[in-house]
């Protein structure tokens, strides 16, 4: 059996795991799947990475038994402080977390309060419940000190009580690991130790870096994930209003372009809104008419009018580019009454003027909008939430298949680089500003097409991110990528 397996089942086992197990199953892991220079510490007569006497407690609510690894400059007794990853054995099993000491963050401020150790934390919750963990927990920002674990969770588990009295406000992730399914169980506790391994910055053995690589690769792509046009489609078949907001180059507007082309068989059409579209345009107005030279005004339908005409008897599709570069109050007016897919009986409102012989005007349940909206465009104003409520917001990240299809090694070097910047220092707000795949695409991998493509767009733009601030405390190492885009867009003495 091999030593990860162990482990696990050391983990499993909970009150039935003596200190001396513990302790000879976390010595196991060195050696076999990290270097034995990452646990020489275990080496120690009181290591300082086992804690509380790990056989005993299992029911006695006054001792809490824990083991874990901490922080190597933590004493070998006592608090500790910033963060760890602790089990505590219960008769009923385990239950493994990460955490933060008692006497706080420090010394691994660096890694609580880094955005790429939150972003790696939710994606973790998020693998464990794809793999059929049914209790799997994790703190909105690891760095919050006092904020218990919420009832939801602990109603959950009654056998662990005693250590969310103690220590709820301490933990930050956690999982009940499986104490009669081997497999799961190793899998959980494999994957809270090579994340803590990663962000600890342990040596990993050849034989597990594909593995440990694909892994943590695995938690950053959660927040690149890219839905497919068919499950675009899907959803507005449901759905009926959909926006398509992200960074620029992810493909909004081509992946708009191709559902109203394939899955509409072009049967709709498309506008693109700015800062000078009016209700005119898009609902309905009067417009000039000089026929028999005499100046007068004839109302006319404006492009959602138009759209819904052509929904009268199959289904039809309106693509809005850019929505939020126009004023959407303003530009809809009462015909945002309308925008309810799933209001029940068809609505209608009436129009200031008569178009085709009448002012009202129903939306047909056969017209379906897909509005596009580019999140990095800080000269427009977020959609308020009375019209956000009436959309369903699909988010369309870089994806790195397609630069790996479609560009260059030097590309995919490229694009993988400034994608852990982002995805490691970025806060919130600005992880939408990450640049798209789209920058890097070039035909039959021209590296001279892709240095044309990296000078006159995507630098101009990184260069326009540090100019202006966006990435705030990220900034620095922005920079030091811009360096490396520089060196190749200027490789061919341009």
């Amino acid at each position: 059996m091999d030593a990860i397996q162990t482990f696990a089942d050391a983990i499993a086992a909970g009150t039935s795991t003596s200190d001396k197990q513990m302790l000879d199953a976390m010595r196991g892991i060195f050696g076999e799947r990290y270097h034995k220079r990452s646990g020489h510490q275990l080496d120690y007569e009181r290591p300082p990475f086992i804690r509380n006497a790990y056989g005993k407690g299992g029911v006695e609510t006054e001792h809490i038994a824990y083991a874990g690894f901490i922080n190597p400059d933590n004493p070998p007794s006592g608090p500790y402080g910033g963060t760890s990853l602790v089990w505590f054995p219960r008769d009923e099993g385990c239950l493994i977390d990460f955490g933060i000491g008692t006497r706080g963050l420090s010394p691994d401020e660096g890694i609580l309060t880094r955005p790429g150790h939150r972003r790696r934390i939710a994606s973790l919750r998020r693998y464990l419940v794809s793999k059929g963990v049914s209790v799997a927990w994790a703190r909105q920002d690891p760095a919050t000190i006092g904020v218990p674990v919420p009832d939801l969770i602990t109603r959950q588990l009654p056998a662990w009580e005693p250590v969310f009295k103690r220590y709820s406000n301490e933990l930050y992730c956690l999982a009940v690991v499986p104490k009669d399914d081997p497999a799961k169980a190793r899998m959980v506790v494999q994957a809270f130790l090579d994340l803590y391994a990663y962000e600890r910055g342990w040596e990993v053995l050849k034989s597990a870096q594909e593995e440990f690589r694909q892994f943590i690769a695995s938690l950053n792509a959660m927040w690149l994930s890219t839905p497919s046009a068919t499950e675009i489609a899907s959803l507005l078949g449901s759905r009926r209003f959909v926006v398509l907001e992200g960074p620029p180059g992810t493909g909004k507007s081509r992946v708009a372009e191709q559902i109203l082309r394939e899955t509409y068989a072009s049967n709709g059409l498309i506008t693109q809104f700015h800062p000078s579209t009016t209700y005119e345009d898009f609902v309905a107005g009067l417009s000039p008419d000089v026929a028999d030279t005499n100046l007068r005004f004839t109302a006319r339908a404006g492009h959602l009018l138009e759209a819904a005409a052509m929904a009268a008897e199959r289904p039809a599709l309106l693509v809005v580019d850019e929505i939020n570069r126009a004023d959407l109050g303003r530009v809809l007016g009462e015909a945002i009454y309308l925008f309810e897919a799933d209001s029940g009986a068809p609505r209608s409102v009436r129009l200031p003027h008569a178009i085709a012989g009448s002012q009202d005007f129903t939306l047909p349940s056969r017209l379906h909008v897909l509005a596009t909206m580019n999140t990095a465009d800080r000269s427009v104003a977020r959609m308020d939430l009375a019209i956000r409520r009436r959309f369903a917001f699909v988010t369309m990240m870089p994806d790195r298949g397609v630069v790996q299809t479609h560009s260059t090694p030097t590309g995919l070097e490229l694009f993988d680089a400034l994608s852990d910047v982002f995805l490691e220092f970025a806060p919130d707000d600005a992880l939408a500003l990450l640049p798209g795949h789209s920058y890097y695409i070039v035909s039959d991998r021209d590296e001279a097409a892709l240095r044309t493509r990296l000078r006159h767009e995507l630098l101009p733009l990184v260069d326009d991110y540090i100019r202006e601030g966006y990435l705030g405390p990220a900034t620095g190492a922005l920079h030091a990528v811009r360096n490396r885009i520089a060196d190749v867009a200027h490789a061919d003495g341009a």
